[in-house]
C-alpha cells in the first residue's frame, strides 16, 4: 500500500462514481475529499490544497475543463487527470489544451486510475507533513509515532502500520481480507485471525486510562476506526 500517497480531490456529477473512487482512493493511501460538480470542486480548492485533482470532464454549470482552465490561469500548477464518458479525440485535445496533464475514459480500472495518480505525483516535491488526524488521534507516518489525546502510543512496526490503515480509512469498515492485504502484503501463511489479533493489541494501548474504544469490530465484516461511542 502506498499509505502516504498524498491528498486528491475528486469532482464528479455521478454519485456511484464518487463512492467508488473514494472508497478505492483511500484504500490505496490517498486521502480524499469529494465534490459534486465543478463549483463545489473551485470552493474545495480554496479551502484546502489537495497534491492532485481528478475532474470530470461533464459536469453541469461548471465542466471539468472550465475548472481546470480556470486553476490555469490563476496560476495553479496542482496536476489533473480529467475523465470522460466519451472516448473522442476532440474531448481529450480540450482537456490537454484546457491544462490537464492525463486523461481516462470512463468505464476504467481503478488500478490504472492509481498509477496514474502516482505517476503524476511523482513529478512533484513531496508534501511537508503527511499527518493523519482523527479526533484524538494523531498518526505522524513520516516519524512512525502515534499519539493518542497527546499521549504517545508504543507500537509495535505491524501495529502502527494497521492502526495507520484503519485512520486513513476512518469511518469506513475494512474486511479482514483489505486488512491483510494492504498491512500483511499477500503472504498466503499468515491466517485471517491475525487481523483480530493485532486489533486486540492496538486497543490495549488505546483503551487505558478509560478511554472510550475507537477500533470497533463490525460482526461479519470487519473493521472500522472512528471516535463515536457506537456498538462495538
Amino acid at each position: 500500500m502506498a499509505g502516504r500517497a498524498g491528498r486528491v480531490l475528486v469532482a464528479d456529477d455521478e454519485v456511484s462514481t464518487r463512492r467508488s473512487l473514494e472508497r478505492g482512493l483511500r484504500l490505496g493511501g490517498f486521502e480524499v475529499t469529494l465534490a459534486d460538480d465543478g463549483r463545489s470542486a473551485m470552493e474545495s480548492m480554496k479551502r484546502l490544497r489537495p497534491d492532485i485533482v481528478v475532474l470530470d470532464v461533464c459536469m453541469p454549470d461548471l465542466s471539468g475543463i472550465d475548472v481546470c482552465r480556470t486553476l490555469r490561469e490563476n496560476g495553479d500548477d496542482v496536476p489533473v487527470l480529467m475523465l470522460s464518458g466519451l472516448d473522442e479525440v476532440a474531448d481529450r485535445i480540450a482537456g490537454l489544451q484546457a491544462g490537464g496533464d492525463d486523461y481516462l475514459v470512463k468505464p476504467f480500472a481503478l488500478q490504472e486510475l492509481t498509477l496514474r495518480l502516482h505517476a503524476l505525483l511523482r513529478r512533484r516535491p513531496p508534501a511537508a507533513t503527511d499527518r493523519v488526524r482523527v479526533g484524538g488521534l494523531v498518526v505522524e507516518p513520516s516519524a512512525r509515532q502515534a499519539w493518542l489525546d497527546g499521549q504517545l502510543l508504543h507500537l509495535t512496526p505491524r501495529e502502527f502500520h494497521l492502526l495507520e490503515m484503519l485512520a486513513r480509512n476512518a469511518g469506513l469498515v475494512l474486511t479482514r481480507g483489505q486488512l491483510l492485504e494492504h498491512v500483511w502484503g499477500y503472504d498466503a501463511r499468515v491466517r485471517t485471525d491475525a487481523v483480530d489479533t493485532f486489533v486486540s493489541y492496538l486497543r490495549r494501548k488505546t483503551e487505558t486510562e478509560g478511554r472510550p474504544r475507537i477500533l470497533h469490530t463490525v460482526r461479519g465484516v470487519g473493521f472500522v476506526l472512528r471516535v463515536d461511542n457506537g456498538p462495538t
